[in-house]
């Protein structure tokens, strides 16, 4: 299953279970991919704890919802950006200035929106949540 599929499902199952009022999901399949994005939005804690479990087939992730996500989706077709033009891409996705985060997978790793202008690199969208 391609990255951007098992990414999708990702971002569905989190929004589903969220507007559900669940305390923990569970997210099958896994990937190191999906696991860098769950990583940055547990450090913006948009998502509490979570574990990668190896059933013996594409692996699973149980995670706490903490009722913080409004929406979460990834971003298709897979947009380049410049490090100069993340206003931009948040004025298209996000609701308000500083409201939410856009992830981004650069050459120095998958990381916010504001890591990557802190930074001075550019890369390619992946998501948003707010």
């Amino acid at each position: 299953m391609p990255a951007l599929n098992i990414l999708s499902n990702l971002f569905a199952t989190l929004y589903n279970n969220e507007v559900r009022r669940k305390k923990e999901c569970i997210v099958s399949p896994s990937s190191r991919f999906s696991s860098e994005v769950l990583r940055v939005m547990q450090k913006h804690r948009y998502i509490g704890e979570f574990e990668q479990i190896d059933d013996s087939r594409a692996g699973k992730f149980k995670i706490q919802l903490l009722a913080k996500i409004n929406k979460c989706g990834i971003i298709t077709p897979k947009f380049s950006v410049r490090k100069n033009q993340y206003l931009n891409w948040e004025r298209q996705f996000l609701p308000a200035y500083n409201m939410g985060i856009l992830i981004v997978s650069t050459s120095k790793g998958i990381m916010t929106h504001h890591e990557a202008q802190e930074m001075g690199v550019g890369g390619v969208l992946v998501g948003y949540v707010y």
